[in-house]
């Protein structure tokens, strides 16, 4: 890959007097401020030459930039003298968004979808901006981070982004209204159009902020020398039809009882497949075995927010069981787990945890999950409506950030109501899993 241009693009019209707000973090937010930038792309057609998209591209980011400030801003890290604590906070003060240009003429559209044995290959990672950026490097760096890469036939669009202040709701909405003003030319009057940013008011009363973070959290750990360090991951696509979804669906709910039929399309997929992981993992029966989702809290809190608030605001549901009991159980009693612990999350359970943090912050650590299968985006998101003004995406691709064993991202397919499930798993597993024939009866690999 060669590197073309670096350049920042910061909001078009940017007032330091009016724009500039300060946003308080959430328990939420700093519980990701370990993590690294989670990171999408989008395989495009290549667009006619003449139409100078990177420069329509770039002026187009300018303008939505204006609509999502919070994006240009950066992270501010407060140091407080007194009890070896620091404070964390968001400035919009529209500095801008890191913007890259490169080009790999080499790589062909069909080397991204139809790679050798379906397996994701290793040139795809230089394709995303933000490989192993971490929240708390958004004092620094921005806050997202977007690369255009050229391919032989074809344009790869990536952006990586700080859960500090996006969640995957946003950053689809951000990418929607980016590719919207791209597509129609909108100058920064035409903006004006669409509608203000809805960003979350602090909807904890009675919690104390700035949150204080002890300084000891921010100190980077140490790498313990286990067997997990030394797995060879590997990332491969399987698919789930709209027919398939909907036959998983109703044996789940057909095999609970009547109260309980209420197992959505997505728990039911995703204790199929936390079934099969745990058949060919060989371990052993009394092992303990998890199942995570991110959870979106908007409309789960009392108050709700609207439903295109922006912001991050994820929680995470755990559901934990041991392989004899799984295995021996079956999918719907799998899926009524998941859809429990799914259920269990409440205002009152946001509120005691926010309660909580505040006493004893914690941050997400994926190199503590044992066992565990890990859940997210979302096969609801507008990942096809994303036309730029060259035609809509030809698939969608999740880059490095936050990997580990067990990592699952849920995307929506190409055809209404598929979804394209990209895993991440040790090989040895990934092997077994996609020779098995009972596995291989509802899915097809991309």
């Amino acid at each position: 890959m060669e590197l073309i241009t670096k350049s920042i693009v910061r909001p078009v019209s940017y007032n330091k007097d009016s724009d500039r707000v300060k946003i308080h973090l959430t328990p939420w937010d700093l519980f990701f401020l370990q993590s690294e930038y989670s990171q999408r792309g989008l395989l495009f057609t290549q667009p006619d030459p003449e139409t100078n998209f990177i420069s329509r591209l770039t002026s187009s980011l300018s303008v939505a930039l204006k609509i999502f400030y919070p994006f240009a801003g950066r992270l501010v890290k407060i140091e407080n003298q007194d009890d070896g604590t620091s404070s964390f906070h968001v400035d919009c003060n529209g500095s801008g968004v890191r913007f890259v240009h490169a080009s790999a003429t080499s790589v062909s559209v069909s080397d991204v979808l139809h790679p050798v044995g379906g397996i994701l290959p290793e040139l795809l990672k230089d394709f995303y901006p933000a490989n192993g950026v971490k929240s708390y490097e958004g004092i620094t760096d921005s806050l997202i981070a977007v690369q255009v890469t050229e391919l032989k036939d074809g344009v790869f669009i990536a952006v990586g982004y700080s859960h500090i202040v996006t969640d995957g709701t946003s950053i689809w909405n951000f990418l929607n209204t980016w590719s919207e003003i791209c597509f129609n030319m909108y100058d920064f009057d035409r903006s004006k159009e669409f509608p203000p940013l809805v960003h979350r008011g602090w909807f904890l009363d009675g919690i104390e902020y700035p949150i204080r973070i002890p300084n000891s959290m921010m100190e980077t750990p140490k790498v313990v020398d286990d067997t997990t360090s030394s797995l060879i991951l590997q990332e491969k696509i399987f698919r789930f039809t709209s027919k398939i979804i909907a036959e998983l669906k109703a044996k789940a709910n057909s095999e609970v009882s009547a109260n309980d039929r209420k197992i959505s399309s997505l728990q039911a997929v995703s204790a199929y497949i936390w079934l099969s992981v745990i058949r060919n993992s060989g371990l052993s029966p009394e092992e303990v075995v998890c199942c995570e989702l991110l959870v979106d809290l908007r409309r789960r809190l009392d108050p709700p927010l609207e439903k295109e608030c922006c912001g991050n605001m994820v929680g995470i549901t755990t559901t934990a069981t041991t392989v004899k009991e799984i295995v021996s159980n079956g999918l719907g009693w799998a899926a009524l787990q998941i859809n429990k612990s799914v259920g269990a999350q409440t205002n009152e359970v946001f509120r005691e945890f926010a309660e909580k943090y505040v006493k004893k912050p914690s941050m997400l650590d994926i190199n503590a999950l044992r066992n565990t299968i890990v859940v997210t985006s979302s096969p609801r998101f507008n990942v096809y409506g994303n036309d730029f003004g060259w035609g809509k995406p030809i698939t969608v691709r999740g880059g490095p950030g936050n990997t580990h064993d067990g990592a699952l991202l849920a995307n929506p397919g190409i055809e209404q109501g598929d979804i394209d499930m990209q895993m991440c798993l040790s090989s040895s597993v990934l092997e077994k899993l996609s020779t098995d024939a009972e596995f291989l009866k509802h899915v097809c690999v991309v």
